[in-house]
């Protein structure tokens, strides 16, 4: 589950359980539902929702369908297949020019505005843990040089693919699984700042992690308390988002809510 922060602090969040997109205003102590439900054009446990200002419209992830989804903004009652055929589609994200990029099974392909087939920019040599390659990737950030940040979750580590490279370099992790800050665990979301900074939702040790570039080494900044149910705390994390303020936003998924943090950060 991840989720997307507009710029007036609304939160879209991709619910799976509940095969349907939730909406939070800010402020708000209840959400509603904005896509998904029942019917012929639901939804099958979405993993990622964005905006798309230019048409005001979301765009879903439809793992369960295996497909994505546009969906109108306002008062929509179905949504149309944009790309379908994607097997095990997780992740997705926009850049500055349009261009939809999807994660799939083993590798992240890129969509330009209208393509029905895309071009692979990460992984796709088959699932293993060469740098060529990618074991069960989760979700994908694009920065301003079109390089491709990817939550190599099978791998427990991210790797950065940069625009029309053959090969990834690990930006965090990679050291196997565990509970060093040189290792991750299961990494999910992940969120890179204008800095190269990349922070990181770690599923498996319960905590974000943040790696500034070139380091051989992460910081905790949420979730060195251990797991659990308080303020503090997170149970299996997820999603992961900043919003134009700087506030973090983490889906913490075991306990079924959508924690807020203030980090100090220079968020792209």
């Amino acid at each position: 589950m991840n989720l997307y922060v507009d710029d007036d602090q609304t939160i879209y969040v991709a619910d799976r359980g509940n095969d349907r997109i939730m909406e939070w205003k800010y402020g708000a102590t209840s959400g509603r539902v904005v896509a998904g439900g029942n019917g012929i054009h639901q939804l099958n446990s979405p993993q990622d929702v964005i905006i798309d200002k230019e048409r005001n419209s979301l765009i879903i992830s439809d793992t369960g369908n295996q497909r994505v989804v546009r969906w109108p903004h306002r008062n929509g009652t179905s949504g149309e297949t944009i790309i379908s055929d994607i097997f095990s589609c997780r992740g997705l994200i926009m850049d500055d020019n349009g261009s939809l990029y999807i994660v799939g099974w083993d590798e992240v392909k890129r969509y330009r505005i209208g393509e029905t087939e895309g071009t692979v920019v990460a992984g796709g040599n088959g699932s293993g843990d060469h740098l060529n390659q990618l074991f069960v990737p989760y979700y994908v950030f694009v920065d301003r040089d079109h390089s491709v940040y990817v939550s190599d979750f099978g791998n427990h580590r991210v790797m950065k693919w940069e625009e029309g490279a053959k090969q990834g370099i690990v930006v965090a992790g990679g050291q196997g699984e565990g509970n060093s800050l040189t290792q991750l665990s299961s990494p999910a979301g992940v969120v890179v700042d204008q800095l190269g900074t990349v922070y990181v939702a770690e599923y498996g040790n319960h905590r974000i992690m943040r790696w500034p570039k070139g380091a051989t080494q992460g910081s905790i900044i949420v979730g060195e308390n251990g797991y659990g149910a308080q303020s503090n705390q997170l149970f299996f994390p997820y999603g992961l988002s900043f919003d134009r303020h700087g506030n973090l936003y983490v889906v913490d998924s075991g306990n079924q809510r959508v924690q807020k943090f203030s980090i100090e950060q220079t968020i792209n």
